[in-house]
Parts: C-alpha cells; sequence; structure tokens
C-alpha cells in the first residue's frame, strides 16, 4: 500500500516571533496539571533593579536557573520556583541621586523614598519583561518584593528574636565608611582594586638624638594621627638599634614610640612601618593590642578634621599633595617611588573606604563559625569546587557583623528610645515599623513613664533582608507550618560566585540562628558574564551589551542555547552578539530536522534495521551522557552533546543513510523502521532539549507528537543497548571518506562511484550503497 509525503511543520525556517505565542499558551501551564510529587523549591535570587539596562550576564544566570527548574519538574518533582525583587538598599538610592541630581541627604525623607519607589517601579517592570520573554516559569502572578510591609515585617522580626536573645548589640567602633554613600559598610562590601599611587619616604628624626629613621606610606595625610612607629623584630637593621627609642612625627611634633611587631613587613619600604587611626584594619587592631589613643583626622564627609590642622577642611587627596608639599619644603622627603597597589573601596560607589570610629548595631557572627564551617562543608555544591569560596569567607572572619546603615531606602531599625532615662523600646513581632515616622507600640516608657520617645532613624544593611529570602518563600513568615515544614529546609540556593561571602553567607548564618537548620541543601554557582576580551562588563568601558534587542533580535531559545552551551558550570564566560548568532545556527538545524521528520508517520511496531538500531543505540549512549549533565545542573553538558548528536551524527550521516528507505513510498518495514528510528531520535531529543529550549521544543512537540504541552511530559528513559554504538566512528570516517573522493573526482553527492563497503559495516551495506550510490565490483 503506497501513501503520500506531507510536511506538517509548514513554516521553512524557525521565527523567532513565533515565541510570543508560545508565551500565550504557558499562561497557568503549571496550575492546570500540578505535580503531586516532592518539593523542589528554588530559593530564586531576587534580581536588584539598580540602573538600565539589566546585565546581560545576570540575564544568562536567570536563564540557567529556569533550565533547572524545567528539568526538575521533568524529573516528577513538585516545583516552588517563587521570584522576587530585591528593592532595598543603596544602589536604588544611587540611581535616583544620579539620575535625577537630587541629594538624599538634603531631601525629606519620604519624599526621597517615594521617588525611589517610583524609578523601582519602572526598573521592575522592565526585568519582569525580560523574564518573561526569555522563557522563565517561576510564579510570576505571586512575585514578591523585599521592600513590602510582609517582607520587611519578617526581617524586623528576625531582628526582634535575635535582640532580644542578646544576638544583636550596639557598640562603638572603628568601621569601613563610604563618605560617599555616606553609611558604614560590612567587610563584605568592601572590594580591592589596584591603582597607581606614590609611597612617600618621610625622615622622622629620633628624639633627643640626632639620628633619623626613614618610613615609606602611601598615607603621608595621616601623619597627625601616627601613635607609633613598629618595626619587625625579626628585621636586623632595627632589631637592637631602636628599642626603647621613640620618634618625632615631622610637622605635626608628636613624639611616638617605635615598638616590634610582627604586623611590620620587612619587605617593603624601608620595613618600619606608622600607626594611623586609621589608615587600615591593621592599625586598628594594632591601637587595639598596643592600648593606643586614636585621633580621628577624616570625617564622615571625606575630608580632614581639626586634628589634620592646617590641612583641615580638605579632600584626602588634597591634604595628600598639601603635606607632601610641606615636606619636601621642610627636607623631610627622601624620595618618592610611583607604585601599583591595592586600595579598598566601596563595592557600590567604587570609592576608596576610610575607617572611622561610629556608633552601629552588630550580629554576633563570629562565635557562629564552627557551625557555619561544619553546615557548609555538609551542603552539596555545584560545582563541588566553589564549596572553598565560602570555607575561605568563614575562616576570615575576625569582627561580627555591623548591619546598621544611615540611609533612606531601607528596611528601619525597629527600635525607639525613651528620651529620659534612655530605655530601649523592642516592640512586638508582626507588623512592619517605621520608627522614624511612627511613635512606639506603648504609651509610657516601662523604666520611668515618661511618654517621651525618639524613633530609631538608620536602618539595615540590605543583606539583612535578603538573607531571610529562603524563610519568606517557604511560608515562615505567614505561620504556614505545613507549607514550611515540606518546603525548609530549602532545595536549592542557585546564584553568582561574585555574592558567596554576601547573600550566601548571611543567609546561611541568619537562617541557621532563626531555625537552628541550615537553609538549603543544594547550592548552585554560576560563573560571570564578561566581554568578548574577558573582561568585566561597566559602563565606562563602553563594553556593556543591552539584553532586550539582542533577545528580540534572536529569541529567547536562541539566547538560553547560547548560554547553555557557552561554558561548563562554575566558570565564567564570555558574551558577544556574534557568540549569540553563532548558537542561534543550531535552532535553524533543528527546525529543519523536524521538518523532515514531520513528513513521516509514527509506526507503533517495528523490526529494526541494523542501520536504526544503530542510531537508536548511539542516541542511548548520548542520552547517558545528557542524563548525568543534568543531574549535575550542568547544562553545558547536555547543551553540547544534543548538539553535536543532532548535527554531526543524526543529520550529516543517519538521516542521510537512511533516505532511500524512509522517503519511499510504500509501507514496507524497511521504511517503517527508519521512520520509527527518526521519530524515537526527535521525540527524545525534543524531551531532554525542552529544559535549553522551551520555546521551539514545545511548538515541534505538539505540532507532532501531543497537544499537551512538552514541558508536561517526563524525562526518557534508556532503550536496552544492542551494542551497535561502537560503529559510529567507523560509519562516519567511511562517509567522510567517499565524500572527501567524490569532490575530488569533481562529482557530485548524487553521482555514482566506484567503492568496496568495509566488512566491519556489512550490516549497514545496503543503506550505505543507497546513500553514495557506490557501484560495487
Amino acid at each position: 500500500m503506497e501513501r503520500s509525503l506531507e510536511i506538517k511543520l509548514k513554516e521553512k525556517n524557525w521565527d523567532p516571533r513565533m515565541e510570543l505565542d508560545v508565551l500565550k499558551w504557558w499562561e497557568n501551564l503549571y496550575e492546570r496539571k500540578a505535580s503531586k510529587g516532592k518539593i523542589f523549591s528554588i530559593d530564586t535570587p531576587p534580581p536588584y533593579p539598580s540602573g538600565r539596562p539589566w546585565h546581560i550576564g545576570a540575564v544568562a544566570q536567570y536563564a540557567q536557573i529556569d533550565m533547572i527548574a524545567r528539568y526538575a519538574r521533568m524529573s516528577g518533582y513538585n516545583v516552588h520556583f517563587p521570584i522576587g525583587i530585591d528593592r532595598n538598599g543603596i544602589p536604588v538610592e544611587r540611581y535616583v541621586e544620579r539620575t535625577l541630581n537630587v541629594n538624599f541627604a538634603s531631601m525629606d525623607r519620604r519624599s526621597f523614598i517615594d521617588l525611589c519607589s517610583k524609578v523601582l517601579d519602572e526598573l521592575e517592570s522592565e526585568m519582569l519583561g525580560i523574564m518573561r520573554r526569555i522563557g522563565m516559569s517561576c510564579d510570576f502572578a505571586n512575585y514578591y518584593r523585599t521592600d513590602s510591609p510582609k517582607y520587611r515585617a519578617l526581617t524586623q522580626s528576625t531582628f526582634i528574636d535575635l535582640f532580644k536573645r542578646g544576638l544583636i548589640y550596639e557598640s562603638t567602633r572603628p568601621n569601613n565608611y563610604c563618605w560617599d554613600c555616606k553609611t558604614t559598610i560590612a567587610d563584605a562590601e568592601v572590594s580591592y582594586q589596584e591603582v597607581q599611587g606614590d609611597l612617600v619616604y618621610i625622615r622622622f628624626n629620633i628624639h633627643g638624638s640626632d639620628g633619623e629613621v626613614v618610613i615609606a606610606t602611601t598615607r603621608p595625610e595621616l601623619l597627625c594621627s601616627c601613635k607609633a612607629v613598629i618595626f619587625n623584630p625579626d628585621d636586623p637593621r632595627y632589631a637592637h638599634r631602636l628599642e626603647n627609642k621613640m620618634a618625632e612625627v615631622p610637622i605635626y611634633g608628636q613624639v611616638v614610640p617605635i615598638l616590634p611587631s610582627a604586623y611590620a613587613k620587612k619587605d617593603f619600604g624601608t620595613g618600619l612601618m606608622m600607626v594611623c587611626s586609621y589608615g587600615d584594619h591593621t592599625d586598628v587592631q594594632l591601637f587595639r593590642e598596643l592600648g593606643l589613643e586614636e585621633l580621628i583626622a577624616i570625617d564622615q564627609t571625606g575630608r580632614m578634621t581639626e586634628a589634620a590642622g592646617p590641612l583641615k577642611g580638605l579632600t584626602v587627596k588634597e591634604a595628600r599633595r598639601a603635606l607632601i608639599k610641606s615636606l619636601s619644603e621642610m627636607g623631610k622627603i627622601e624620595k618618592i617611588e610611583r607604585i601599583n597597589h591595592s586600595v579598598p573601596v566601596c563595592e557600590r560607589s567604587n570609592t576608596p573606604i576610610e575607617i572611622i570610629p561610629m556608633r552601629e548595631y552588630y550580629l554576633v557572627q563570629t562565635k557562629f563559625k564552627g557551625d557555619l564551617l561544619r553546615i557548609a562543608r555538609k551542603m552539596k555544591f555545584f560545582p563541588d569546587h566553589h564549596r572553598q569560596l565560602l570555607i575561605d569567607w568563614i575562616n576570615s572572619l575576625k569582627i561580627d557583623w555591623p548591619i546598621s546603615r544611615r540611609r533612606y531606602y531601607a528596611t528601619e531599625i525597629p527600635l525607639w528610645y525613651c528620651k529620659v532615662c534612655g530605655r530601649v523600646i523592642v516592640p512586638p513581632k508582626g507588623r512592619y515599623y517605621r520608627p522614624w515616622d511612627e511613635g512606639p507600640p506603648i504609651e509610657r516608657c516601662p523604666g520611668c513613664g515618661s511618654t517621651e520617645f525618639e524613633g530609631e532613624q538608620r536602618t539595615f544593611d540590605t543583606w539583612m533582608d535578603s538573607s531571610v529570602s529562603p524563610l519568606f518563600i517557604s511560608g515562615y513568615h505567614e505561620g504556614r507550618r505545613g507549607l514550611f515544614k515540606r518546603a525548609y529546609p530549602v532545595t536549592l540556593r542557585p546564584q553568582g560566585k561574585d555574592i558567596v561571602r554576601t547573600w550566601l553567607y548571611y543567609t546561611i548564618l541568619r537562617c541557621y540562628q532563626i531555625t537552628a537548620k541550615p537553609s538549603f541543601r543544594y547550592v548552585w554557582i554560576g560563573g560571570l558574564g564578561l566581554d568578548e576580551r574577558g573582561e568585566k562588563m561597566s559602563k565606562s568601558k563602553g563594553n556593556v551589551i543591552d539584553p532586550s534587542p539582542i533577545i528580540e533580535r534572536y529569541g529567547g531559545d536562541a539566547f538560553r542555547f547560547w548560554c547553555a552551551q557557552e561554558s561548563s558550570l562554575g566558570y565564567d564566560f564570555r558574551i558577544s552578539e556574534a557568540r549569540i548568532a553563532n548558537a542561534s545556527k543550531f535552532l535553524n538545524k533543528l527546525w529543519n530536522i523536524a521538518r523532515y521528520v514531520s513528513q513521516f508517520p509514527i509506526p507503533t511496531r517495528v523490526r529494526l534495521v541494523s542501520t536504526d538500531a544503530w542510531i537508536i543505540d548511539a542516541f542511548s549512549e548520548t542520552m547517558s551522557g545528557v542524563l548525568e549533565g543534568y543531574r549535575k545542573l550542568d547544562f553545558f553538558v547536555p547543551a553540547t552533546r544534543l548538539r553535536d548528536f543532532l548535527w554531526n551524527t543524526f543529520a550529516d550521516h543517519y538521516i542521510e543513510m537512511t533516505k532511500t528507505r524512509a522517503l519511499s513510498t510504500s509501507q514496507s518495514n524497511e521504511a517503517r523502521s527508519a521512520w520509527f528510528s527518526l521519530h524515537y531520535c526527535l521525540k527524545n531529543s525534543l524531551l531532554l532539549l525542552a529544559p535549553i529550549m522551551p520555546f521551539m521544543t514545545d511548538v515541534i512537540w505538539r505540532s507532532l507528537y501531543d497537544e499537551e504541552s512538552i514541558h508536561l511530559q517526563r524525562f526518557p528513559r534508556r532503550r536496552p543497548n544492542r551494542g551497535l554504538a561502537k560503529y559510529t566512528k567507523d560509519i562516519k570516517e567511511f562517509n567522510s571518506e567517499i565524500w572527501r573522493l567524490k569532490k575530488s573526482m569533481n562529482l557530485s553527492l548524487k553521482d555514482p562511484i566506484r567503492a568496496e563497503i568495509p566488512r566491519r559495516l556489512r550490516l549497514f551495506r545496503r543503506d550505505l550503497i543507497d546513500m553514495h550510490n557506490i557501484q560495487t565490483s
């Protein structure tokens, strides 16, 4: 019985605009058929809308997080995939100040907060639109905001718990201070930049003698606050010569002790070091250990104080130049070297930080280091080597976490103070408080009976909010014990390696302090998106790529496939439009394969021809590697393995080998065997590609196999292997050799050629002869 063939996929090429129709198909898709399996909860990082455009590397990371969710659903899990927007903290304030040319400190607090909220609404809408466009399958209908009263009430409730337990205290200590952001910042918010600077060699007189010593420093403006000079006790240049001596500080004249200390580096400068308040955290440590009295040289505006004498009111850079000039005129400079050195800067403003004593609230963390290290070693990391980033950070902790900030757009510290006796008023948990704008929930002070109170003006470090996201998404704040019991600890925390020491660390700390449990079971750490030259993207470098036009031009699937196949999990990846355009070629190849296969019926029972059994075995071998890659949440493996199989084995070799049989109009077993294998490989490839390329796979699936979405299906299982995959290399080499021969003889691929089929390929003899039009002897 003969039949006619008809291609079911009418469009000759994949058009990214088709994805817009697919987005409509997916509305409420998972609500219509929710899985009853075990909960797989994802603590999706709430992106921070701090400006335009959204970093294309971040968009790529969210695409891969969606791949995790889709893989988990197709593995039978009940996936809890919330999405939130992080709307607290300094970055949005700085964006508002920069774009609207305002200053938060000179504005009414409520007006500035309203400005921030309005700008956030605009940026948030753009981010959510990009997420939808790349096919993210998170719960958009119930997305949360970290500045909502509900979320901020949770942050404040956890603070109240920890405050009552004595894990939060107030103290005046030297702190990292960004005078540009006008607030204290934690060590985790400090990064380091290599800059060129002057190493100034200054002559100090030895008190009571004609001798002198030379000290090299990059911070000569801190001479006024110099309280000691140190040398390494193992340095033979000074060990006996300077013991029990005193030094006279140039210009300011104070006499300071010269002391032995292991903190002095023998190989830096002259080996002698000033101890000032405060050049760095080594100074802080030395002042504490040596019992020195601090003198504050720099104020909260980044200018010199009265202690600097004639330098008062100058910026740090101005004071440095002025002091070098004065020292030079006095003959106190031996030389100046131009050096490269590392400078601590605020990671948000890139402004060099100063260390200034500030009264702040602290959260105890150092006493939990042992517990946190135990948790870090117990959790499973993808990839495992990024676990060390967390362990190294925990081991480096030396002080508690300063959690209070002097900004406006953040969660307020929920405390009031009695104006008469100073008693701290702690409110009950359960709602969101704004102490700067409302009175305490009591009428009289329990200590003295006063009715006058002052509300706390400071806010929390934004990581105080972000670090309770696992509690929020699992219903802890709502008292939903059933959900919390099933969804906590959260299954997975996916994030970038750049925020291991902040979001990952602080979440583990905070959730452990509150629940006495780890916050999640697995941690997935992605690499960073860099430009084509491997450099960090920034507006100042002019190498930022706006993701929106790229996604509209090539589509969500091309973008997703590119980021999956660009690099292995955990490694940095390079971004360019050319790379994304090149990745899109695979989509066209897959579409063409599917169009070809779509013309054939799907047989149910066949006796497989050897060539067809071979391709199924070859696919089964590919499937093993693909599934292993998925289990490791490394999408580079399934993307590259499936691309290689479909393009370089299935299309280039198998389809060509079976065209004669497949295109036959008969219903012979030989034809039906080819049809079966063509559909088997395509259908299961679509299932395996669905988490990575959700749009095209769903279009082809619904057109050829099932009206129900591919994303409601389960991953395929391997068929029994007949051991024929071992012939793959030989088949490819034989085919390639015949193609080379025809090319060398100026023959077309359809022209006949005389050749012999190797004995090792006799199982495939008939198909190889038909494929190449071979004339045998």
